[in-house]
Parts: C-alpha cells; structure tokens; sequence
C-alpha cells in the first residue's frame, strides 16, 4: 500500500456527493487535542447531526487521510474508537457505516474535565447518590484488608497535605477504596469511569484553593473523609451512608459558595 499524501499536498474531495454539506471533520486538524481525539469528535458530530446518516459508509481511510492530512493511524484510532462507543460498526472489505442507533448517545461526562463550578456541581449532585450507597455498603461488607486500605488512603491524604500539595491524586484513591470496599465492582467502574477530575479542586482552579485557605479547605475535606472510615471500620452503614452525603453535600455548599463569590467578583 502506498504512502498517505503529505498534508502540504492535500487536495479536498467532496465525501458528501449527493448533497455537498460541509463535514465538520473535513478540515485540516491542529492542536491542541491530539489528532486522534480531534478526528474522534469531528466524525462524532458528522454522525450525531445526521450528516453521516444511520446505515451509510463513512468515507474510506484514504479519502479521511486526504481530506484531513493526517496520519493512517490516525484513522484507524479514530474509527476503532468510533465502533468501541457504538456509533460504527464494520465490515470486512466494505468499510465502516454508521450505526443504526449511533444517535443514541451513551452517557459519558466532558472529555477533557469539567470547565466551570456548574459542571462540578452537577457531577456532585450525581456523586451523592452513587457514593453515598458505596460507603454503607462498604461499611456493611469490607474485609478487613479493604478497611485497612481506605485507611492507609487517608493517610496519603495527610501526607500530601503535609507537604502542601493538592492531594487530588490520593483523594481519589480514597473514594475508589471507598468504593472497591462496598465488594461490588460496579461503584469502582463507575469511578473509575468519572476518573480523577471528580475531585473539584482539580477541575476547578480557584484563588481560594491557595495558600493558607487551601489548607483550612483540605483539612475540612480531611475530618470529613476520618468521618466516613470511622463509620466503615465501626461496620455502621447507615452512619457510613450519612457520613459521605454530609462530605459531598458539604462539598457542593463550598462550591456554591465560591461560584457566588466568581459571580459578585465578575
């Protein structure tokens, strides 16, 4: 097979014959999203608008590499991507096509983390019921290595703290133990799934997470958390259960509260 054509020599091809729109991903790509991840959302919003119709043939890789100077590889991420989310499928020697249902998106949150108070607020509210049911059950079900895990969790926390670091990375470890503690792997997929800009003050940058307030702010958080592995290692559920919804509730107030200070500031 021959080499893709370089980018400087690109030469733009109709791939919509019939009716000649324009494709949103029929573009050069640039930075700042990797290629892959920028062809990914293009085709995404060919398909889901309808400009790609349900059951049609996605245009060849050839012709993806033409219209938009990438990479052969690049395409095929992109499409291998495309058929792991549902939204093609594949037939050997054919090509891809569109899915019949591609216009049922599957719930997914922001690619690139949550970009404003509101957002994180959203997640939150979402959280709260999730993980408020992870930690009952993690107080009702854990073994003793699963307890000992969330403990040893906690104390990373002290320990970034101490060394006046964010401790996004050790916070979230907490609520995954939190959550493979409740022996059921669906509250681990799901964090896991959400990933580490579930932690606000890694989604959000503020000027009250600086400094001496930052402090005061994560040792709040730190009671908090000392509260929920208290009721786990007591094997108290409902206490487990009041004890995360009392930290994500918390949580949400501290935020409305900065979102109102973004907004009187603004």
């Amino acid at each position: 097979m021959g080499s893709p054509p370089a980018p400087s020599r690109v030469e733009r091809i109709p791939l919509s014959r019939p009716s000649q729109r324009i494709l949103a991903f029929s573009e050069p790509l640039a930075a700042p999203r990797t290629l892959t991840a920028e062809l990914i959302a293009r085709l995404t919003a060919d398909i889901v608008s309808g400009k790609f119709s349900p059951g049609s043939r996605l245009p060849t890789e050839q012709e993806m590499i033409a219209a938009t100077g990438v990479s052969r590889t690049v395409v095929r991420e992109a499409v291998a991507a495309l058929r792991a989310e549902g939204l093609v499928t594949t037939r050997q020697g054919a090509g891809a096509f569109v899915a019949a249902d591609a216009t049922r998106q599957p719930f997914r949150l922001a690619r690139h983390g949550l970009s404003s108070i509101a957002e994180v607020l959203n997640v939150m509210e979402l959280r709260v019921s999730v993980e408020t049911e992870a930690a009952g059950l993690a107080a009702a079900r854990a073994t003793p290595t699963a307890r000992r895990r969330v403990s040893r969790c906690l104390a990373a926390i002290d320990r970034a703290i101490a060394r006046a670091e964010s401790a996004v990375d050790e916070d979230f470890a907490f609520h995954l133990a939190i959550a493979d503690a409740s022996m059921n792997p669906q509250f681990v997929h799901f964090l896991d799934y959400l990933g580490r800009f579930i932690i606000p003050r890694q989604s959000v940058r503020v000027t009250a997470h600086r400094g001496e307030p930052r402090r005061a702010y994560l040792a709040q958080i730190q009671s908090e958390h000392a509260a929920i592995l208290a009721a786990i290692e007591a094997a108290n559920p409902e206490t487990a259960r009041e004890a995360m919804r009392r930290h994500l509730v918390s949580s949400q107030e501290r935020y409305r509260q900065l979102a109102a200070q973004q907004g009187s500031a603004s």
